[in-house]
């Protein structure tokens, strides 16, 4: 049981404001995760039932972190108890598609959906939308994801009341489409997971309100990233009980771009009158030089809740600023810093991270870690989902799933060869089409035989065998209905086998140029089928391969999460940094265009990219280093830089030429000379 008088007061007060709704306001740093959980376990304490407790977060490794808090700090009393089901009670912590997809799966009949739906990930959307494409004449040319994003606006922005969708006759058909194509394989988007649960709540109040009696006490973390639909989530489950907390900084809300509104933050009194506001002001993170200077810049915006952070951490190093040349120095020096305070100071490299504004910052950085033999990390890569025998995998998951997933079936039907051309599969689409209905029910027809050459037959029965045999081992004799296959069955065992019988393997070596290259992706394979049992003791097969692949689409940053734990400089965007935090930071390309970014200031949006701006200030613990150049290379050719209008809000008494503290001289007298002039150049 944790110790309500570790927290400092307005923890403690956050923490015990249990009835009624609640905003907390937690600044950068101000433990509010330890608030969450505390709050959660306070709950309990009280008597409420764990199952009646449901806390929503944005990533999945943030919910697991909470859950495994509020693990260690449970009554024994409580952690031992368990349901009439025979499963440990426990709150619900999830992100909003999680949540929605544990609705969806008890309630989604309602809405003419099967509970076993499979979620598309964005490659499967892309697939659905180029076939869409292929079939209506005059669209040559057109981009999918282009147009993927452009239903998905539309779906996003139709749900509201009174809002119409886009009038665009062709794109409101190709959504219609789309939408159909989805259901008829019993599949959803991501969209679909909180638009289908407000069409649910709207539509079907006996689901509403069992939702309502079962999730009593809600709590929503980062709630300044919040969009239109998932706020009208919170309200729909919130408004009966009232007993909602959310926890959020309206100063950290940078994701505007892609749809969170902080209108739900600032103004929360328009939905919660008698809202409680408890702000948390105390920073357990940085020193105060890095706090003063953070609050500096963002006091210019206009519209936020106030708050000043602070810290008992001690006033700590001045905010060593450096003015470079050009990309190629500002890389380069920012290097010999890290290996300098390696070096003398014993600082490893996982303690310092380099923050940039866009992707393309990051190629002279890269060049000069590597030449300078530094290990690093860069947040954002290609994500090992997205790796071809990953996909093949997934694939042939998906598929035993739910056969009538035209996507994953047309891409594992011929992997590796097994006699069904390009040809054969384009013809199989095409009478699918005509008959409206999936590709595998068409293979199961006698009537298709007619078709194809003897041959080819031969190979779609050995395939429609193949798969009707290996799905039944965890589907069960009734595939597809409720029961599915037995708790006994792993599908560890099941997976690895179906790929021996499929000699995919063997195929795998021999598409790759080097043996070495085979076996790293027979070992990616490998790995992730050691996962796929979870610890889910007594649940069915088929649930539990529900289960594997939704957390699979819905967890994208399983590998980011690993990866960081390297002994590794973090090389990461600012828009990625959010909820990170590094001993060492460096700041680099601070300058007009980029900080502001051009687009934002086309647009009036600065408050964003001044917010964007103290993300990443508040990310350093010990020590913070801001750099600008006076000249950056785009597309081969050196193009002026000037700072960003953002360094004259910095507290000058706050600030130290960097190249003071440097190992030597940053390099020439033309950098010393630029960063002399900086205040004047900035005004």
């Amino acid at each position: 049981m944790f110790d309500i008088h570790s927290l400092n007061p307005q923890q403690r007060d956050a923490v015990q404001a249990t009835e009624g709704p609640v905003l907390i306001l937690a600044g950068a740093g101000t433990g509010k995760t330890r608030v969450i959980t505390c709050r959660i376990v306070h709950l309990m304490a009280k008597g409420v039932a764990p199952e009646n407790i449901l806390g929503v977060t944005f990533t999945n490794k943030a919910a697991r972190e909470m859950m495994e808090r509020v693990r260690e700090m449970m009554p024994k009393s409580i952690s031992r108890a368990k349901g009439s089901d025979g499963k440990p009670r426990r709150p619900i912590l999830c992100t909003f598609h999680s949540l929605c997809v544990r609705i969806l799966r008890e309630h989604i009949h309602h809405l003419g959906y099967k509970a076993g739906f499979v979620i598309y990930d964005e490659s499967e959307q892309v697939g659905v939308v180029r076939k869409i494409l292929s079939q209506i004449s005059g669209l040559k040319g057109v981009d999918p994801r282009e147009l993927l994003s452009a239903l998905s606006r539309m779906k996003n922005t139709a749900w509201k009341e009174g809002v119409a969708p886009e009038e665009d006759p062709i794109r409101v058909r190709i959504l219609e489409r789309y939408q159909r194509a989805l259901h008829a394989c019993n599949a959803v988007d991501f969209d679909d997971l909180i638009l289908l649960t407000l069409r649910l709540f709207k539509e079907h109040p006996e689901a509403l309100e069992a939702c309502r009696e079962r999730f009593r006490y809600i709590m929503v973390d980062e709630y300044q990233d919040t969009n239109a639909s998932q706020f009208a989530l919170v309200k729909y489950l919130s408004v009966k009980h009232r007993n909602v907390c959310v926890v959020g900084d309206d100063d950290q809300s940078i994701y505007g771009w892609r749809g969170a509104e902080i209108g739900n933050l600032l103004n929360l009194e328009d939905h919660f009158p008698e809202v409680k506001v408890v702000k948390l002001e105390q920073n357990y993170r940085s020193t105060n030089v890095i706090l003063e200077a953070a609050n500096a810049v963002i006091q210019r915006n206009v519209r936020r809740r106030p708050k000043k952070l602070w810290s008992e951490n001690g006033r700590g190093d001045p905010i060593s600023m450096f003015a470079f040349v050009d990309d190629d120095e500002e890389a380069r020096v920012v290097v010999e810093e890290i290996e300098f305070s390696r070096m003398a100071r014993q600082v490893g490299w996982r303690e310092h991270a380099i923050l940039f504004r866009t992707n393309a910052q990051s190629r002279p950085l890269e060049t000069a870690l590597r030449k300078a033999g530094v290990r690093y990390h860069l947040v954002g890569g290609q994500s090992f989902f997205d790796r071809r025998e990953i996909r093949d995998f997934l694939g042939y998951l998906k598929m035993f799933l739910n056969p009538n997933d035209d996507n994953s079936l047309l891409r594992i039907a011929n992997v590796p060869p097994r006699g069904l051309s390009d040809g054969t599969m384009e013809k199989l689409l095409g009478l699918s089409q005509e008959r409206e209905s999936s590709v595998f029910a068409v293979m199961r027809h006698t009537d298709m035989e007619r078709q194809f050459s003897p041959r080819t037959v031969e190979s779609l029965r050995d395939f429609v065998n193949f798969v009707e045999r290996t799905r039944a081992i965890v589907m069960g004799s009734g595939a597809g209905e409720a029961g599915g296959g037995g708790a006994d069955v792993s599908l560890k065992d099941w997976a690895l086998g179906f790929l021996d019988e499929v000699e995919y393997w063997a195929d795998l070596r021999k598409s790759e140029k080097t043996p070495e290259a085979g076996e790293n992706r027979i070992r990616n394979i490998r790995d992730l089928v050691t996962t796929m049992d979870g610890d889910s003791v007594g649940v069915g097969a088929d649930k539990r391969l529900e289960t594997f692949l939704a957390d699979i689409v819905l967890d994208g940053g399983r590998e980011t999460e690993k990866e960081t734990t390297q002994e590794a400089v973090t090389l990461i965007t600012m828009h990625s940094c959010k909820g990170l935090e590094f001993p060492h930071v460096f700041v680099v390309g601070v300058e007009d265009g980029l900080l502001p970014h051009t687009n934002s200031k086309e647009t009036g949006n600065l408050d964003e990219e001044r917010r964007l701006f103290y993300v990443a200030m508040t990310r350093a613990k010990k020590t913070l280093s801001i750099s600008h150049c006076g000249g950056r290379k785009k597309y081969g050719t050196l193009t002026p830089c000037h700072p960003s209008p953002f360094l004259k809000e910095l507290p000058e008494e706050l600030i130290q030429d960097g190249s003071e503290r440097a190992k030597k001289p940053v390099n020439t007298g033309e950098s010393k000379n630029l960063f002399a002039s900086m205040r004047e150049l900035i005004g």
